[in-house]
């Protein structure tokens, strides 16, 4: 899911990105599932 500009859940775009490659000193974690809570958008976007 991303979220490129501000609106409501119509600018929320599901998108295939590249697996990301991890850095010297970094993680890679596998996340199978997340949330999105709706008090965070609006602080994040705003």
């Amino acid at each position: 899911m991303q979220i490129t500009r501000v609106g409501g859940p119509e600018v929320m775009d599901v998108v295939d990105l590249p697996d990301p490659v991890p850095g010297d000193g970094e993680q890679l974690f596998d996340i199978s599932s997340s949330g999105v809570d709706v008090a965070g958008t609006h602080h994040l976007l705003s």
